[in-house]
Order: C-alpha cells, then structure tokens, then sequence
C-alpha cells in the first residue's frame, strides 16, 4: 500500500497536473478517438462481414490511423514539457501536487475535456475514416489517385466492363483476400511514395482465378452457340479499300443435355500449364485431366525454360477484359469503318498509321505533331483535298490522337503491343500458345490446330461479301 501511495506521489499527481495542458488533453483525446476507430476495424475483420474489400484500406488501417494514434502519445509528452517549463520559468511549481480528486474543479474540468475532445475526435475521425474507405472502393480512386495508373484507367472507360467497380475483379472475397489486399495496398503505396513503380505495369500472376471474380457474373457453361464476327479492313492505297473478313466462331457452352461444344466446352476441364514468362505468352508443357482422372500431358517440340504450374481459367484467354488495349491497325479500322477518318481522303489509312506508330514524349505532343502532320501531309500532297475537304482532316486528325491517347502512355512505358490481348491469333499468340500443333502427347496426339474447332471463315478479305448482302448486313 505504501508503495502504491509512493507511485500516486511522485508519478501519477504530477503526470496528471502538468498534463492538465491544451496540447496534451488534445493528444490524449486523439488516441483514445483514434484508438475506438481501429478496434472498430478490426472488430469488423474478424467477426463481421461488412467490411471493405478495396486494396488501399491498407493505407487507413495500417498507416494513418496508427499515424494518428502515435501522434496523440507524441502530443501528451511534448505538453507536459511545455507546461513544466512555463510553470518553472515563472517560479509556479507546487512543492506538494494536487490530489487526484474529482471534487477538485480543475481536476474534473481536465476529465470533461478529454471526453468531449475524445467524442468529437471520435466522430471526425471515424467519418473521415468512412468516407475514405468508400472513396477508395470506386473505380475514379484506383484510376486517378494514382497517376501511374492513367493507361488502365483511360482503357477502362472503353471496355466492356466500364462500370463494374474495380474491387469486384482485382479483389478475392473472404478473410484472406481482404488481408491480401490490405497488405498489397500498403504496398503500392509505399512504391508510388518511393517511385518504385515497374514501368510497364504487368498484371502478371497478380489476378485473382476467375472462379472467385468472373464467375459471380459470368457463366462459362451457358449454351452461347455459334456467333457473327465481322471484320472490316483498310488498305494503304489512295482509295482505301475496305475488304471484309467474316467468321463463325464456335462458342458453345454446356447444352440442356450436358453435352459440351466449342471453344468454352472444350476448356470447362481440369486443364494445367506451364508457363516460362510472366505475361504467359510462351507455354511449354499442357496437362489436361481426363474423365478417368488420368492426365495426358503434351509437351512443345521446341519447349525451353521451365516454370510453375498454373491451372488454366478464363483470364488465360480473356486476360484483357477490362483493359484491352488495340494495335494501332485494331483501331483505325474500327474508326474507319465508323466514319471517321473518312475513307474519302486518299491515303488517310497508311498516314494515319504512320502517325500513330511515331514516337512522341506525351499525348500532348503526339496530339500536337499528329495534327500537324496530317495537315502538311495532305497541305503539300494533296492541295485540293486540303482546301475542299479541312472539316474531315481536322476530324480525322481529332480520331487518331484519341487513338493514341487510348492506347499509347509513353510515361508509364506502354506502347503499341505491350500488352498482348490472348483472344484470337492474328496480332499475338493467343489460341497458338498451345494450339500450334507442336504440342504432343506420349501417343503422338497433338493439341489440335484444326481451325474449324472454333471457327469456320465464310469470307476472307472480300470487298463485297455476299454473305453480307444476303443476311442485309452493310
């Protein structure tokens, strides 16, 4: 008991009465407010299911509200100096400290302090905290709270997915997910404050399996059935001449009686691959299960390297469904084919090309020098078409910057093709990562190459397709 009297003494009344200063009950209002945010959190985590599974609240959980917490402590010290010296100074240190007593005015009036302070801290604090957390679950905080994400966020308004928030594919639901996230949020940030950020941005193996994300959307088993493609292309003489490419591509699905087809019931089975890079473009080793549970495993003719086993999903082929970025070719061919540039002006396609393939330091200048450079080109080469036709330069000139500035971030080190897009074949490998023909079996069984498995070509490179004119289709 003596000791205990001894320790209220010389520690507790003094810490008490110098700590009875703005500075410290501020700071101690600060950590206990900072302090019922956090055990919030984690209660949340732990127990609750309502919590947010975005990437960043890492950054609140981890480094701004402990940030706040320390900074409370730090205040109470700095305080209590501050007063000891003040009092000092002006010769006003008690020689006996006033008893720790509710009935003492002064005493008491420091305790309504900190609660008050505490309450209003608590509900700054825990809104600003809320509001953060809900800001930093849309798509606008993961695109443009962080400049080197311009190339994704730009890409993103012109996907098919536009809309969807961006937590809904890049975050795995459950305890481990969410934990995942926080601690890679952290992260990030920490390589955006440090400027460590790789340049380009590869998703790599970073992509949550689609049955965690697609699939909450997605059915890959439904029956789709066979599908219209149709192509248009440009070429690069005065006129511009469009020809037409028409498939039938064979996407099938699961039918009412079970029976798999095309290219989606030809993937729906357990099937594993090797892959020695990171984009997983170059897949040396194929393992498919079979109905008997034995696996046939094919191999390359002309396999190098080695690398882990990944199971295959929808991401292997649809691996840019939200940021698809086109090759310059892609996309002037769709925007030809919409009118703008008017295939009226001669050249326009292999100038347009040219332009866009160019080196330029930022879209700002690419705009500048596109602009320019169709102008002269048509100014100098074409006077005529210059004079009588400026209103279809200018839009021209208009479409091939947004073209670039859709698909080309000189900053961030992504240009034309350096995100490979694996649906199809004809721009990168896609399909022909193990579809090539040289990936065999023990028994000589190769991955087939056959290309009537997912698709049949009604017309290649026609002008005018009759298919076309007969299903009334311009």
């Amino acid at each position: 008991m003596a000791n205990l009297e001894e320790f209220k003494k010389n520690w507790i009344r003094p810490f008490l009465f110098y700590g009875n200063n703005p500075l410290s009950l501020i700071g101690g209002a600060l950590t206990s407010a900072s302090a019922l945010v956090l055990i919030g959190f984690w209660v949340i985590d732990v127990f609750g299911h309502g919590g947010s599974e975005n990437p960043y609240l890492g950054i609140i959980i981890d480094l701004c509200l402990p940030g706040l917490f320390i900074l409370g402590l730090l205040l109470i010290p700095v305080g209590i100096a501050w007063r000891q010296r003040k009092l000092k100074a002006a010769g006003q240190v008690p020689s006996v400290y006033p008893e720790v007593n509710l009935r003492d005015p002064a005493f008491r009036h420091g305790i309504e302090y900190v609660v008050i302070a505490t309450f209003i801290n608590f509900v700054i604090v825990g809104t600003a905290t809320y509001r953060g957390v809900a800001y930093m679950d849309t798509p606008s905080f993961c695109g443009q709270s962080c400049h080197v994400m311009s190339p994704e966020w730009t890409n993103y308004h012109v996907s098919s997915h536009a809309g969807v928030a961006c937590t809904a594919c890049h975050i795995a639901p459950g305890l481990t997910g969410f934990v995942h996230a926080k601690v890679n949020g952290t992260k990030q940030l920490g390589m955006v404050l440090f400027n460590k950020v790789p340049r380009p941005i590869m998703a790599g193996d970073k992509i949550p399996p689609a049955n965690v994300t697609c699939l909450n959307c997605h059915n890959p088993e439904r029956q789709i059935g066979d599908r219209l493609l149709v192509e248009t292309h440009y070429g690069d003489d005065a006129t511009n001449s469009m020809t037409r490419t028409i498939a039938v591509l064979h996407i099938g699905g699961r039918d009412g009686n079970g029976n798999l087809s095309g290219i989606h019931g030809a993937h729906l089975s357990h099937i594993e691959y090797v892959a020695t890079d990171d984009a997983h473009q170059t897949i040396p080793w194929v393992g498919k299960t079979n109905s008997d549970g034995s696996v046939t495993e094919y191999v390359s003719s002309d396999a190098k390297g080695n690398g882990p086993k990944h199971v295959m999903d929808c991401i292997d082929c649809h691996n840019r469904a939200a940021h698809s970025f086109s090759t310059a070719e892609q996309a002037l061919n769709k925007d030809m084919a919409q009118g703008s540039p008017s295939a009226a002006l001669p050249f326009v396609h292999k100038q347009g090309i040219a332009l866009l393939k160019a080196e330029y330091t930022s879209p700002a200048d690419a705009t500048t020098k596109i602009t320019s450079g169709l102008d002269d080109f048509y100014r100098t080469q074409y006077p005529a078409v210059w004079s009588g036709q400026r209103a279809q330069i200018d839009q021209a000139a208009k479409t091939l910057a947004r073209i670039y500035g859709n698909n080309v971030f000189p900053f961030m080190k992504v240009t034309w093709g350096t995100h490979p897009n694996n649906i199809g074949h004809n721009d990168y490998p896609g399909c022909f990562r193990c579809h090539d023909g040289s990936h065999t079996a023990k028994d000589g069984k190769s991955i087939t190459n056959d290309c009537s498995t997912c698709h049949n070509l009604v017309a290649v490179d026609e002008a005018n397709p009759k298919q076309l004119t007969a299903l009334g289709i311009q």
